[in-house]
């Protein structure tokens, strides 16, 4: 397959491909809206299609890159250089690994289900939202594909006011308050950053003009002082938007206010991004900083703090999507777990959590979503035996919710046993109380599942509901697909991420195969 796509030069256009299709999407979008068409039916009709479209060619689009990218090479894959402000030593430089990819693929596949899951609930300016969609979507994919600190930083930034508009426009009763709380936490982190990076470049470039590639900063020289404090600066921006405890108290108000294709992209994708720099940036870029005692006990501390935090809090929910919002923060957890452990089963394994939390979370939203819309209420009291009216969508909820406690047989089950078994061998006692949690993930998710479609068909209200619908059911189904594969056969994923995940634990001085660390040299 490799010679298939090499003959056609794949690797040489698709990331850059990737980049532009949403744009001109979005600029498709702009000019529709500014059309005059015969009812708000048409245009709203006009506005998701053409979005469907152009989310179904980025995603077409980039299913070469599982087969087309050389994942044991530890050269940058599909990798393109051109010059953009060279006085400052800017450049458009991208390009990916193993670990981009299975990202940029979670996010390709899963923004044509984000058009499906609006498809009846944005009415008002359904043009500007999905085109705000679109420029999302570049910013998400320019973040996991940037091998320059600069451009990094301005895809970063292009994610914020898309979203913030998002939530804003579309969102809840309370949009207005959960947009500006997300947009100054992020901006709080995202202005810290640029003075690392500015600091960085500077540093690299020596007595030159300032460098700003990533692969030029991996081999620059950093004082321990100066790195610590860079280290800390970069920590607090990704830490935000992973997000950490204490970091994650705008998380619950943006995923409840924000309309089901926010709340989705921000619980599968978004999220991703923090836990990304680390994995990026933060941690090759500073690795005496990261693996310093003090700083990985507390990072290590304060993951395990929210993997119990967000568990429990979940448990005292009544609204069931506020539910969901608090155990990313327990999922996530796990995921900076497993990276701080710095093992390759554990880092492994918080990529998997990181891929299948994306699956999972975002079914639930979907779904959250679909009795929203019947019933205008997230309340889990509000509901109880639906299942009675509503079986097809009770059995995908049942499997969605399974696949999020980490069943045996289901994606949610592989990431976690492998950052458990990873994170053992050099924190024992953080992935004993970790695992843990996972009999109260069992709780809170099995209780609210009982009292939404297990118990007796109490409320009148509820008798009249009806099920899901072909293009509900379409839409839900590759993602129980993917539960189901993940859960039963996951190697082609781990595969395709085990090399450059071991390459990192390498870098850090950690555990990569066998049972001995890496000494660990002093930059």
């Amino acid at each position: 397959m490799q010679s298939l796509f090499a003959s056609i030069g794949y690797n040489s256009w698709i990331l850059t491909a990737l980049l532009v299709v949403p744009i001109v999407g979005a600029g498709v979008l702009v000019a529709q809206a500014r059309s005059p068409a015969a009812d708000a039916v048409t245009r709203m009709s006009s506005a998701r299609r053409t979005a469907l479209l152009f989310f179904g060619i980025e995603c077409l689009l980039s299913l070469g890159l599982w087969w087309s990218v050389d994942y044991a090479s530890s050269e940058w894959q599909a990798a393109v250089t051109v010059p953009w402000i060279e006085t400052w030593g800017v450049f458009y430089r991208i390009g990916v690994d193993g670990i981009a990819v299975i990202l940029i693929l979670l996010t390709t596949c899963l923004m044509p289900l984000t058009v499906l899951g609006s498809w009846t609930s944005i009415r008002e300016k359904p043009h500007a939202f999905y085109a705000l969609m679109l420029v999302l979507t570049t910013g998400m994919l320019g973040v996991f594909m940037s091998l320059d600190l600069v451009l990094f930083y301005v895809f970063w930034e292009l994610m914020l006011v898309p979203m913030y508009l998002i939530i804003g426009v579309w969102g809840g009763k309370r949009r207005l308050y959960a947009s500006l709380k997300f947009f100054l936490f992020t901006m709080l982190g995202s202005l810290v950053m640029l003075v690392a990076i500015v600091y960085i470049g500077i540093k690299t470039g020596g007595d030159g003009p300032p460098v700003f590639s990533y692969d030029a900063v991996l081999n620059a020289y950093f004082s321990y002082e100066a790195a610590l404090w860079l280290f800390g600066a970069l920590f607090l921006a990704f830490a935000v938007k992973v997000p950490m405890f204490p970091f994650h108290t705008w998380l619950p108000d943006a995923h409840v206010e924000a309309p089901t294709a926010g709340s989705v992209v921000l619980a599968s994708i978004m999220l991703k991004m923090g836990t990304f720099g680390f994995i990026r940036f933060a941690l090759p870029m500073f690795p005496y900083a990261a693996t310093h005692p003090a700083v990985k006990s507390t990072v290590i501390a304060l993951a395990v703090i929210g993997i119990i935090y967000g568990a429990l809090v979940s448990m005292v929910q009544p609204d069931f999507k506020k539910l969901v919002a608090y155990s990313s923060v327990s999922h996530l957890g796990f995921v900076m777990l497993g990276i701080f452990s710095f093992t390759t089963q554990s880092m492994q394994g918080a990529l998997m959590v990181n891929v299948n939390h994306g699956i999972s979370t975002g079914a639930l939203f979907l779904m959250i979503g679909m009795i929203y819309e019947r019933r205008h209420t997230r309340m889990i009291d509000d509901f109880g035996g639906i299942a009675k009216v509503m079986p097809i969508f009770a059995v995908l909820l049942t499997i969605v919710a399974l696949s999020s406690i980490g069943v045996p047989g289901t994606n949610g089950f592989v990431g976690e046993f492998l950052v458990l078994i990873g994170s053992f061998r050099t924190h024992p006692v953080a992935a004993a109380l970790s695992a843990t949690v996972i009999i109260t993930a069992a709780v809170y998710l099995l209780w609210a599942l009982q009292r939404i479609i297990y118990n007796p068909l109490s409320r009148p209200e509820n008798a009249g509901l009806k099920d899901l619908n072909r293009r509900e059911i379409g839409l839900l189904v590759p993602l129980i697909v993917a539960i189901i594969w993940l859960g039963v056969y996951p190697a082609p994923v781990l595969n395709r991420m085990h090399d450059a995940a071991t390459r990192l634990v390498v870098r850090m001085g950690g555990v990569p195969e066998g049972n001995t660390p890496i000494a660990l040299e002093r930059r």
